[in-house]
């Protein structure tokens, strides 16, 4: 997720090329899936929020990134503690947690992606020793991160040449494999299905790409609302196979069945949310959704 400044219901196109079988098939949106949920604070008072992770040992690991000074990598207790994991990070953005190893993008600054500065990376640290390594060079702006069924990383950029990077599942130079899909965010992964959302369009999309063949065809679906009213930032997969998109100028998390494309609005009153994913691990509730913003406070997102 980059820095953004971030819809009101509309009927929902569906536009649809052949890609992969969705690896979970999702649950139609009745009335109790749409039913509006409770907001609580989890923890508040950090910086710039970018994005979270759970690492499956009772934290969840946030990306504080900083408009001025570097930024870090904090890590929340689900009593709201707050320790720092890494500091001086250059532009945390995207986490992914694999074990006993983290994954994060560095070098998402604006300045890097609208002066197209190949400076980011996609960085490792051992949740057991504390060691640091880089994992991915050569990218720019990494923004969004998902890791793929065959151990590769996929980056995204929404700033500048927009578009998707890949990283093999060894490490080592990052390649553009898209471009054509407009100010591209957050990723989400199910089996090979790769989701992502735009940002900065008139009409924002969630796009749906075969991993296996991730510069073959695309299933899109037109999200609701005007786009840059409502700026979709990052996306997870629910427990019901549904995705739950943050519109970060919308301040509202909208769930989608991405077999159908019927949306709808789920909570409202998050300002500025960059992220957001169900709980895991000991003392996170998977049934919960929680949320980062810009604002600097984590959120618990609950069951109707």
């Amino acid at each position: 997720m980059g820095r953004r400044a971030r819809s009101t219901m509309v009927a929902v196109v569906l536009a649809a090329v052949g890609v992969a079988p969705l690896a979970t098939a999702p649950a139609a949106a009745g009335p109790a899936a749409c039913a509006p949920r409770s907001v609580t604070t989890v923890a508040s008072g950090l910086g710039v929020l970018e994005n979270l992770a759970f690492d499956e040992r009772g934290g969840l690991l946030v990306s504080d990134t900083s408009f001025v000074g570097p930024g870090a990598l904090r890590r929340i207790t689900p009593d709201g503690s707050v320790t720092t994991v890494p500091a001086e990070v250059t532009g945390p953005g995207g986490i992914v947690v694999d074990g006993p190893t983290v994954y994060l993008n560095v070098g998402n600054t604006t300045v890097s992606g609208l002066a197209g500065i190949a400076d980011g990376t996609i960085d490792t640290l051992d949740l057991d020793t504390g060691e640091r390594g880089t994992h991915g060079t050569g990218l720019v702006m990494p923004n969004g991160l998902g890791r793929l069924s065959d151990g590769s990383m996929l980056a995204s950029r929404d700033l500048g040449e927009v578009g998707l990077t890949l990283v093999p599942a060894g490490g080592g130079e990052a390649r553009v494999v898209r471009t054509d899909l407009g100010s591209v965010n957050g990723i989400a992964v199910d089996g090979d299905t790769v989701y992502t959302v735009t940002t900065f369009e008139n009409v924002n999309r969630l796009h749906i790409l075969d991993a296996r063949d991730l510069e073959g065809p695309v299933r899109s679906i037109d999200l609701p609302g005007p786009g840059l009213l409502s700026m979709p930032d990052d996306l997870t997969i629910g427990p019901d196979g549904a995705l739950y998109i943050a519109l970060n100028l919308g301040g509202a998390v909208l769930r989608v069945d991405p077999a159908t494309g019927h949306s709808c609005r789920i909570a409202e009153g998050i300002p500025l949310m960059s992220s957001l994913a169900f709980g895991s691990g000991p003392g996170w509730d998977p049934n919960v959704l929680y949320t980062t913003g810009f604002d600097g406070t984590v959120r618990a997102v609950h069951p109707a």
